[in-house]
């Protein structure tokens, strides 16, 4: 349950007598729906089942009867399916993105949907703002984008691919091999991964925040005032986190299809 329902139901406000429950870590967190032996199965877990089900749901119904005059699911889904194609696929990997586009596809609208559960009644949490989930898709990247360099290019041109830089003084040589591969192999699953999971995690936070301020702030008086101003920065953030929502999930594919492009070509 939310932190901001947990809340209403307490009737907690600023004239009686509870202090404001400010929104932290606790609030990410969730009792478990059901156990089996040592495993928690939550909400958060729940929701990324449900977004699984949806985007293959949904592009099944759409493409298992494809028709030359598309109805208005296989329509739908062919304009999600071009958009990831010819704006992220073609556009940065070029003809050999072809092959890449439904696993770029199934990537980007799975984190889209996960990221807009938050903005959903009975939901409203972004799954990816649990760490997990970001670190299991940057690592789904990462496995992806080493194999192709090492498929591609033999195993000492993955290496030269990952790591070697050409035309580079043989003094700095040393030096430039650690970089890259700190760079590659090392910073590039960690910082895709933070990168989700930070500005999901901020903005369901700041959400929280606004949503209790003004529950905690609505009561007969002058402080009635500061509540409104609270809801209607409650209202911004939450149509600023409709753009969040996906343009993060645009992010995180556009660098995926990069790093798949960057294992395809020769060593730079």
């Amino acid at each position: 349950m939310s932190a901001h329902m947990l809340l209403a139901e307490s009737g907690c406000h600023i004239n009686a007598d509870c202090a404001f429950p400010a929104p932290g870590l606790h609030s990410f967190d969730f009792k478990p729906i059901f156990s089996v032996g040592s495993f928690d199965f939550t909400k958060p877990m729940l929701l990324a089942v449900i977004c699984t089900v949806i985007v293959v749901g949904f592009f099944w119904a759409a493409f298992r009867k494809p028709q030359l005059v598309p109805g208005k699911l296989q329509l739908i889904g062919e304009i999600g399916y071009n958009f990831v194609a010819r704006s992220i696929a073609l556009e940065v990997i070029g003809k050999k993105g072809t092959k890449f586009i439904p696993f770029l596809t199934s990537i980007f609208f799975f984190v889209w949907i996960m990221n807009i559960m938050e903005l959903i009644p009975f939901a409203m949490f972004p799954a990816t703002s649990r760490f997990a989930f970001p670190v299991a898709l940057a690592a789904l990247v990462w496995i992806t984008y080493i194999f192709l360099a090492f498929k591609t290019h033999g195993f000492r041109g993955g290496i030269k691919n990952l790591v070697w830089l050409e035309g580079i003084p043989k003094a700095l040589v040393p030096l430039i091999v650690v970089l890259e591969f700190l760079q590659n192999v090392i910073l590039r699953p960690f910082t895709l991964a933070v990168r989700l999971w930070a500005n999901m995690f901020a903005g369901h936070m700041l959400i929280v925040m606004f949503s209790v301020a003004t529950w905690y702030l609505l009561t007969p008086s002058i402080m009635s005032g500061i509540a409104a101003g609270s809801f209607v920065v409650d209202v911004l953030m939450t149509a600023l986190e409709v753009l969040i929502t996906f343009l993060q999930a645009y992010i995180f594919t556009l660098l995926a299809s990069i790093y798949i492009s960057g294992s395809l070509e020769a060593s730079h």
